[in-house]
Parts: structure tokens; C-alpha cells; sequence
């Protein structure tokens, strides 16, 4: 039996519930798919189960969802008058998340179909898909329109609270330019966000690489912020005092969600590994420069805007949570950064 949620009793109309109870960069690939459903059942109460922060991430995308607080792979809170009219999975392939669904008994139950399982009947597994196109690809089997490329959001200014998402744009280069004229006329400096942290071994580039990249940023005008969780912090002050004399500014640990994804928005570039920040940089159309190692940019990297995003990869896979650095990460050299920084902010500048 699953734990009471607020309101429980009370008969508030049909209701659809959404299970992603992931991190940032599963939340921003999701946007596309809970866009869908947003637009398919209007009239629906839609509840989103994950994390509880994930309500600024519903915020900041402009999304019309409640956020109920759920552990992975649990069964969301409930309670209410009658079970949901729609339970569809958004986390995983199952059985777990599907069983964590299904104890809610509702009355259509959404979820991939594994061999040998019992279970609701929907799709198979897609296999090696990006991850936006697993979860679309399962509303239209259900006859949900979902577009895996609508993936930008609105500038953490423009979102009010509980607003419908915006429309696709049509493409055109980044609003933020490096050397872009401040109002007085003189050039202003450009902000480089470096995130060096991940949260395994296998995908974390070295330090001291992150190092000479920060060192040439800010050698060449750009103002260096370096990010990360409160766990990245160490890390994080390692790059900066490897990267001296260089100017930066530890941000590490001193901002929430939301802030983040402000800074990310407002900034001229992004340099990390396969991470969430680099989800965000896809969703504000800012240009980045992304590590990967042991998967493949096709499954997890920008779907959109190829111009201003760069995937350095080695074209080799290995075990995402292995406890070691992945051999072709470790290829990857801080001049291959440094040269694919300069093309898509090159990129970026020219007129469209």
C-alpha cells in the first residue's frame, strides 16, 4: 500500500501520473515527452513523481505540473478517492519502475513491454535510441503526438509559474556572443562555465586538463566560472588553484537548480563532461563543448543546434559506472577542447 499523499480522500477529477524520479539531465530529456502528454490530456490533474526539486525544473521548462516527492524505483504517494486514470513510465524500462506503477492500480498503465515479463502491453524496449526518443517513441505507440527535438525553454526570465512550454523556434545563432558590445559601446567579456565534475569515475575527465582549459579561457578574455554539486566542491577548487594564475570564480556548491540553470542561460559557453549541466546547455541553446567517454553522444547528446555543440568522443564504449576513468575519455587532450571551444563559439558569433 502506498503512502497517503495530500488531499488523500478527496475526488479531484482524473488524473495522470508521470514516473522520472532520475537527475537533472533525465528531467531535460523527459521535457519532450511530458510536453506531449501536457497537450494530449489538458483536462487531466498531471502529477510528475520524482524528486522534490524537480519542481523549479518544472518552473524553469515551463511546465504545468505537480511535483509529489518519490523515491526510485517506489511507488508515488497516493491515496486519493480513485486511482489514477493514467500511469505512464517515464523512468525505465522496467519491471521495477512498472510494478512501482502498477501498484497504484490504474486504469491504463503506460510502460515498455520486456520479453518473458507479464505486464501492461505497450512497445519494446527501442535499445540504443537517444533517450528523448525512448520516451516519445512510447506515447506514440499510444497514439500521443510527442516531438523528441522539442527541447529548448524559455530564458529563466521569461517563465511564469505554471505557463504552457514554448513552441519550437526557428534556428538562429545564440544570443550571447563573445566580445557582444555593452551598452556604453566597449566589449564586454564573455562567461565560460567549466563543470568538471560527474557522477562516475569512468565519465570525469582529469582535473588538471579542466585546469589548462580554465588557464586559456581566461587567457583569452573570458570570465571562468567553475560549477558543481556541494560534493563537487573539492574538485572543483582543485581545477581553479591548478589553473593559477588564472582568474576564477568557484561556484561549486553556492547555487540551487535554479540558479544554475540562470547562469547557464546567460553564459557564452559551456565545458563539461556527459552530465546534466549539459542538458541545460541544449534547453538555452548556449554552446558547449562536451566530454564524452564511455557512451555515445548519439544516446545522450544534443539533438538540436549541432552547430553551437561539440561531442568530442573517441568512438569507443565501456561501463558508464565503471570506479576508473574510460579509456577514451582519457584520449580526449585539453587542445581538442580548447580547438573545438573556439569553432563553436565561433559558430555561435557568425551572422545567421
Amino acid at each position: 500500500m502506498s503512502a497517503s499523499a495530500p488531499g488523500a480522500g478527496v475526488d479531484a477529477g482524473p488524473a495522470l501520473v508521470a514516473l522520472r524520479a532520475l537527475g537533472l539531465g533525465d528531467f531535460v530529456t523527459a521535457v519532450p515527452a511530458l510536453r506531449g502528454l501536457e497537450r494530449a490530456f489538458p483536462d487531466h490533474r498531471r502529477v510528475l513523481s520524482g524528486p522534490a526539486w524537480y519542481r523549479e525544473l518544472v518552473d524553469l521548462a515551463g511546465l504545468s505540473w505537480q511535483v509529489r516527492p518519490t523515491e526510485p524505483l517506489r511507488t508515488p504517494p497516493w491515496g486519493e478517492a480513485r486511482p489514477p486514470d493514467i500511469a505512464v513510465n517515464l523512468h525505465g524500462r522496467g519491471p521495477q519502475s512498472t510494478a512501482a506503477l502498477a501498484a497504484l492500480a490504474p486504469r491504463r498503465l503506460w510502460a515498455h513491454t520486456l520479453p518473458g515479463e507479464s505486464g501492461p502491453t505497450g512497445p519494446a524496449w527501442p535499445g540504443r535510441v537517444h533517450d528523448t526518443e525512448i520516451w516519445c517513441g512510447l506515447l506514440r505507440a499510444h497514439g500521443v503526438t510527442a516531438d523528441p527535438d522539442d527541447l529548448w525553454w524559455p530564458k529563466p526570465d521569461d517563465v511564469p509559474s505554471g505557463t504552457a512550454s514554448p513552441r519550437r523556434r526557428t534556428a538562429s545563432p545564440h544570443p550571447n556572443s563573445v566580445g557582444r558590445p555593452s551598452p556604453d559601446g566597449a566589449a564586454s567579456a564573455a562567461t565560460a562555465i567549466v563543470h568538471p565534475g560527474a557522477s562516475a569515475a569512468s565519465r570525469r575527465w582529469p582535473a588538471e586538463r579542466f585546469a589548462t582549459v580554465v588557464r586559456h579561457l581566461s587567457d583569452s578574455g573570458m570570465r571562468v566560472l567553475v560549477t558543481g554539486s556541494r560534493d563537487e566542491r573539492p574538485l572543483a577548487e582543485r581545477v581553479a588553484r591548478s589553473a593559477a594564475p588564472a582568474r576564477v570564480r568557484v561556484l561549486a556548491g553556492r547555487t540551487g537548480v535554479r540558479a544554475l540553470a540562470r547562469l547557464v542561460a546567460e553564459s557564452d559557453l559551456v565545458v563539461c563532461g556527459d552530465t546534466g549541466v549539459a542538458h541545460l546547455a541544449t534547453a538555452y541553446r548556449t554552446p558547449s563543448v562536451r566530454l564524452f567517454g564511455p557512451v555515445s553522444p548519439a544516446l545522450w547528446g544534443p539533438r538540436v543546434d549541432g552547430g553551437i555543440h561539440a561531442c568530442l568522443w573517441s568512438g569507443t564504449e565501456s561501463d558508464p559506472h565503471a570506479l576508473v576513468l574510460d579509456p577514451g575519455l582519457a584520449s580526449i587532450t585539453a587542445d581538442d577542447v580548447l580547438s573545438a571551444c573556439g569553432q563553436v563559439v565561433s559558430r555561435a558569433d557568425a551572422p545567421a
